[in-house]
């Protein structure tokens, strides 16, 4: 176990150093590049024990912000497939975005589908959750959100991934044992001890806390959209490996 640790640590700090570059090298619009203060995205991927050359599936990517990130991490020779609900493309903004961010990074391809009902890629080496996990206990008509059958999600994640593969989960601290729906349908947060729960029945070992993104003065009853709250919530950063 010791030697296990050690060695994580050792990638860890072997993929720091090039974190930084793919954060700050130019070609990144101005909106996403505002956002980095506070989502500190070198240390996020320096951490992520997501080597270069990897397939990646990052999981309902919004405007493609870690999506972005993670394909220039992963370089030429890796693969980022961006899982998108419907609903998201329904935005003209979102469309065009995507469009553009194809233009720049060849090695992504977007899937437009809830993350419920859509095939994985196989052979993955890494799934990436920014903000994200949570919406698989969501639901909404009005957003066209479907349902997701957790348990069984996370069983085909498991079977997607490569032994060795990881599973980076990075959400809002929600209120110690709250049910988790109706967390996510009420403030867009989950209890971090659900996550390591799920994770552990599906078969995945847990691989570490990285803290570099809790903060102290967050409400966890508060909706994550609060304007007194947006992009300064209490979030933690969990990795899974499968064995």
């Amino acid at each position: 176990m010791m030697k296990r640790a050690v060695m994580l640590a050792g990638l860890a700090v072997m993929l720091a150093a090039a974190a930084p570059d793919v954060v700050s090298a130019p070609g990144r619009p101005d909106a996403m590049v505002a956002l980095d203060a506070g989502r500190q995205p070198a240390a996020v991927l320096a951490q992520s024990l997501i080597r270069p050359g990897a397939r990646v599936m990052d999981v309902m990517a919004g405007q493609g912000y870690y999506t972005e990130l993670l394909a220039r991490h992963v370089g030429a020779k890796g693969k980022v497939f961006a899982i998108e609900p419907v609903s998201y493309m329904d935005d003209p903004r979102t469309a065009a975005a995507w469009d553009a961010l194809k233009k720049r990074q060849k090695n992504v391809e977007l899937v437009v589908g809830a993350p419920g009902d859509t095939p994985m890629p196989d052979r993955l080496d890494a799934a990436f959750y920014h903000l994200t996990y949570h919406d698989l206990y969501w639901q909404s008509e009005k957003f066209k959100y479907p349902r997701t059958d957790v348990e069984a999600y996370n069983a085909r994640l498991f079977a997607a991934l490569k032994p060795g593969g990881v599973v980076i989960i990075i959400d809002h601290h929600g209120v110690p044992g709250m049910d988790a729906r109706a967390q996510a349908d009420k403030t867009h947060r989950i209890d971090a001890a659900v996550v390591k729960a799920d994770m552990a029945r599906a078969g995945f070992r847990f691989a570490g806390s990285v803290p570099i993104l809790e903060t102290a003065g967050d409400d966890p009853t508060k909706l994550v959209f609060d304007p007194s709250l947006r992009g300064k919530t209490n979030r933690f950063y969990y990795r899974f490996v499968k064995p």
